[in-house]
C-alpha cells in the first residue's frame, strides 16, 4: 500500500512539474501574442472613399485590387495580440456621418478631410506629444507643405497644432489634351503658365478643328462645385489671397479685392470658349476619351486623371501643368485626407500605431497600387508603380506648393457662398463686382455671428 501511495505521490509530482514547464512554455510563447503589449488591445479605424473589405474588380481598369484586409492582416502581424475592424464610408455625405460617429465615440481613428471643424469641438487628440517621444515617426518622411497644410487650432489652442498627419495627398492642376494642341498648330502649355497663357491657348482651339472639322473648345472649368477654388487660385496667381486669419474671430476675407474681381472677369470671359452647361457640370463628357474636344481643363485633381489615362491608354496625349502661383511660387487648394485620433479613444497608444502604419511606405503603397489613390511620402517618387506613370511627377509638385495652411473656410459656409455667387455671375443674374460684394458681405456676416 506503501508502494502505491508513493508511485501515486511520484506520479503527481510528474504531473504538477510537466504542467509548470507546460505553463512556463505558454508564457514564453505568447510573451509577444496573447500576453504581449498589444494583447487584447482593439480599435476602430474609419476610412473614407474607394475602399473595399476584401478583393474586388476595379471597374475602370478590370484588374483585381487587394482589399483593406491586406493592411488588416499586416497591422496585427506588427502588433501581436492587436486587432483592428474598419468602418468604411463613401464620399457623399462624409461630413455629416463623421460627426455622428465621433458624437457617438464609434472609432478610434478617423480619416478626416474636415479637420479644421473638428479639432475646435475639443473631440480630437493633439499628436506632437506622440511624435516627440516617437522616434520612428519622422515628419520629414511627408511631401513637402503637406503636414503643415493639415495644422489647425484646437479648442484651448492659440498657436497652429498638429491634430491630424496625411493619409491620402491629393492636389489641383490645369490638365490639357497635347492632340488638340498638335492640331490646332499650338504650343503646349508651360509648367508654369499664367492666366494670360491660358487665355490665349484658350481663344486660340475654340472652333472647327482645322484637322478633324468638329467642334473643340479651348477651355472647360465646373461653375458648380469647385468654382470658388478656380477663383482663390486665380487671385493668388496674381500675388493675391483669400483673407487672412485662421480662428474664426481672427478670419477676415478679401473676396471683393482687385484680384478676385479680375479673376472673375477672366473666368466670365473664358466661359465663351468653353461648352455648355459649367455651371451643371457639363459639357467635358468626352475628356479623356479618343475623342476628346476640349483642350484645357482646370482645376483637376489626380483621382480623376491619374488612373484613368493610363487605363485609357492616353498616356502620351494628356498633359499636366501647375495651377497658378505667386511671386513665391505657392498657390492652389491644399487637399487631402489626414488621420486624427478620437479624444474618446480607450485604447490611444494602438491609435497611434496605426497612423505610424498607414502612413508608412508599405500602407502608402496599398493606397496607391490598390486602391489609386495618391500616397503622401517622398518615397512615393521612387516607387516602380509610380515611375511607370510620369504623370504622378508634376501631381508631386502640385502637392508640394499648394496654400497652406488649409484654408479655415473650406468646408465651412463662407465656401458655398462664395461658390453661389461666382454660379450668380456665370449665369448672368449678377455683374462680378456684384457677386464679390455679395460674398463678401455674407461671409462676413456669418464669421461674425458665428457661435
Amino acid at each position: 500500500m506503501k508502494h502505491v501511495r508513493k508511485g501515486i505521490s511520484l506520479s503527481l509530482i510528474l504531473i504538477l512539474a510537466v504542467m509548470a514547464m507546460l505553463t512556463g512554455c505558454s508564457s514564453s510563447d505568447t510573451s509577444g501574442k496573447a500576453d504581449g503589449k498589444w494583447a487584447g488591445k482593439k480599435i476602430k479605424v474609419q476610412m473614407i472613399g474607394d475602399f473595399k473589405d476584401k478583393t474586388a474588380t476595379d471597374p475602370i481598369t478590370g484588374k483585381k485590387v487587394k482589399g483593406i484586409d491586406v493592411l488588416k492582416e499586416e497591422f496585427e502581424k506588427q502588433h501581436p495580440g492587436a486587432s483592428v475592424d474598419f468602418i468604411l464610408m463613401p464620399w457623399e455625405g462624409y461630413t455629416e456621418k463623421t460627426q455622428a460617429m465621433i458624437t457617438s465615440n464609434e472609432a478610434d481613428v478617423y480619416q478626416m478631410p474636415g479637420l479644421a471643424d473638428f479639432a475646435p469641438q475639443g473631440v480630437l487628440e493633439p499628436l506632437q506629444p506622440y511624435i516627440d517621444k516617437d522616434k520612428e515617426m519622422d515628419l520629414d518622411k511627408f511631401i513637402d507643405s503637406q503636414v503643415d497644410g493639415w495644422k489647425v487650432l484646437g479648442k484651448d489652442d492659440d498657436k497652429l497644432q498638429i491634430y491630424g498627419l496625411p493619409f491620402l495627398g491629393d492636389a489641383r492642376f490645369i490638365a490639357y489634351d497635347k492632340k488638340l494642341f498638335d492640331d490646332w498648330g499650338v504650343d503646349y502649355l508651360s509648367d508654369h503658365p499664367t492666366m494670360k497663357e491660358v487665355a490665349e491657348k484658350a481663344k486660340q482651339m475654340t472652333g472647327k478643328n482645322p484637322k478633324t472639322g468638329k467642334q473643340n473648345y479651348g477651355i472647360w472649368f465646373r461653375g458648380d462645385w469647385s468654382s470658388a477654388f478656380t477663383l482663390i487660385d486665380l487671385a493668388e496667381g496674381q500675388n493675391g489671397k483669400w483673407g487672412e486669419g485662421f480662428a474664426w474671430k481672427d478670419v477676415k476675407f478679401n473676396f471683393n479685392s482687385p484680384e478676385m474681381k479680375k479673376g472673375l472677369d477672366w473666368l466670365l470671359d473664358m466661359k465663351n470658349y468653353a461648352p455648355k452647361g459649367l455651371v451643371s457640370n457639363q459639357g467635358s463628357e468626352k475628356w479623356l476619351t479618343k475623342d476628346n474636344n476640349v483642350a484645357i481643363m482646370m482645376n483637376q485633381g489626380p483621382g480623376d486623371t491619374i488612373k484613368p489615362t493610363y487605363a485609357q491608354g492616353l498616356e502620351d496625349r494628356i498633359g499636366i501643368a501647375q495651377e497658378f502661383k505667386n511671386k513665391d511660387g505657392k498657390g492652389g487648394l491644399f487637399a487631402g485626407s489626414p488621420l486624427a485620433i478620437a479624444k474618446s479613444s480607450k485604447n490611444k497608444d494602438l491609435a497611434w500605431e496605426w497612423i505610424k502604419f498607414a502612413t508608412s511606405e508599405f500602407a502608402q503603397k496599398y493606397v496607391f497600387e490598390e486602391v489609386g489613390a495618391i500616397p503622401a511620402i517622398k518615397a512615393a517618387k521612387t516607387w516602380k508603380s509610380t515611375k511607370e506613370m510620369p504623370l504622378m511627377l508634376p501631381v508631386f509638385e502640385a502637392m508640394s506648393s499648394p496654400w497652406t495652411p488649409r484654408y479655415p473656410w473650406g468646408s465651412s459656409q463662407p465656401r458655398f457662398t462664395l461658390t453661389s455667387e461666382v454660379e450668380a455671375a456665370l449665369t448672368g443674374k449678377r455683374t462680378a463686382q456684384q457677386a464679390l460684394d455679395k460674398a463678401q458681405r455674407e461671409s462676413t456676416a456669418w464669421v461674425k455671428n458665428r457661435k
